[in-house]
């Protein structure tokens, strides 16, 4: 069985108990997941990412204290499930940016195509994600299950990204009400 890189909407629902169906939904496929690796050899394991981690960092940090209560508990969650942590390193980065240009060579603007001089230029001024109609902590999350043959979880859509990417991207909703 592949490891799961649950992606940050995921691990929302699955703290929040209050985000029903979502809730619900994930904590129906994680009991799944459990049952099946029961007296059996297989097994799996929930992974987070660095950059999910800081996406989730971010989101406590710009609350200033507001939300002090719920950031004990989830920090207190995240320790009952302790899921390892995934980091970014140099092969993780060169799918980023087979991703990304990619992504450049589909979605980017037509008239800087054309030019390898303009596209060269984007090392200077690079087109944002926002532009490509990409997040970029999307991509990076995305290259790190490529690069791992991880199973993406996710509630995103990521079709841009799929388009791209292909097969090489198992990816699962656990939110949803049946699998994708």
């Amino acid at each position: 069985m592949r490891d799961f890189l649950i992606d940050t909407n995921i691990w929302s629902y699955w703290f929040d108990q209050g985000r029903e169906p979502q809730h619900s939904n994930v904590m129906k496929r994680v009991h799944e997941l459990k049952q099946t690796c029961e007296g059996k050899q297989a097994t799996f394991r929930v992974w987070i990412s660095a950059i999910t981690w800081g996406e989730i960092e971010h989101g406590y940090q710009a609350l200033k204290g507001q939300a002090q209560t719920l950031e004990v508990k989830f920090r207190q969650f995240m320790q009952d499930i302790s899921p390892a942590v995934l980091a970014v390193d140099r092969h993780v980065a060169q799918e980023y940016g087979r991703i990304k240009a990619l992504c450049f060579d589909r979605f980017g603007p037509q008239k800087e195509k054309k030019s390898k001089r303009l596209r060269l230029n984007q090392l200077i001024d690079p087109i944002s994600g926002r532009e490509l109609g990409i997040d970029d902590n999307d991509l990076w999350v995305v290259a790190q299950a490529v690069t791992r043959n991880m199973t993406l979880v996710s509630d995103d859509k990521l079709r841009r990204i799929r388009e791209v990417v292909g097969d090489s991207l198992d990816i699962e909703n656990w939110a949803a009400e049946s699998i994708s």
